[in-house]
């Protein structure tokens, strides 16, 4: 089973020969679309942080993510994984660590992202906490605080069977699509958003002590952060 976090070779050479093409209007376009982007304002008992969301490059995401915003869910949840120089993950647990009721999980967007020149897994970026299972996110989320390569979906080259697919320095040729598409390792985290303003609020965030806490052995806060609430502001 090929695993890993690598977006090919094939695909990278494809996007390059449309970027002279699409370069110029995606210039004037960008501030015009991060300008329109809804934004959510978490006021912490670390300080405030205001993130903005990308419904054209992942809407049944980000329509989960602002419904959640809007049923008050994240308002009394703690940050309960935070590892300095990865991301700090929260939206799940209350102050106590119960974990708190979702709705079903969402389907898993990451390729179709960053196929819409949606954003990697770098700092200040915003993406969707999951277990094992691509489409078992639901309400908790993470901000990176260190470029996260790792992390990135692969975007897969086309063609049935691919003639081509590079993994951690391995060529694999003439593989069945299936293989790749449905290789768990190879979706990722899909990126929906990103942090922009309060930065300073997270890198604090991401530096405090941490410890066993409820159910958890590691990494939680040993000074909880608390999310007091999360207001649509746009």
């Amino acid at each position: 089973m090929i695993s890993g976090f690598l977006i090919a070779n094939r695909r990278v050479a494809l996007t390059a020969a449309c970027a002279t093409l699409t370069g110029f209007a995606a210039m004037l376009a960008g501030p015009v679309l991060a300008q329109d982007a809804p934004k959510v304002k978490f006021s912490t008992s670390a300080g405030d942080f205001v993130v903005e969301v990308y419904p054209d490059k992942a809407p049944k995401t980000v329509e989960n993510f602002l419904q959640y915003v809007k049923d008050k869910h994240y308002d009394g949840t703690v940050f309960h994984r935070v590892i300095d120089n990865f991301m700090v993950q929260g939206g799940g647990y209350d102050a106590k660590y119960a974990e708190k009721k979702t709705r079903p999980p969402v389907v898993h967007e990451g390729r179709e992202a960053l196929a819409k020149g949606g954003a990697k897994n770098v700092v200040g970026t915003l993406a969707m906490a999951r277990t094992n299972d691509p489409n078992s996110a639901s309400a908790q989320f993470f901000i990176n605080v260190k470029d996260n390569a790792f992390l990135d979906p692969t975007v897969i080259p086309p063609g049935d069977p691919v003639p081509k697919f590079e993994y951690q320095g391995r060529i694999y040729e003439n593989t069945p699509r299936a293989n790749l598409v449905n290789a768990p390792q190879l979706f990722g985290y899909t990126v929906f958003g990103k942090v922009v303003s309060g930065m300073d609020v997270v890198n604090k965030m991401k530096s405090t002590p941490t410890g066993a806490g409820g159910p958890f052995p590691s990494d939680v806060p040993k000074t909880p952060i608390l999310i007091n609430s999360a207001t649509l502001v746009k």
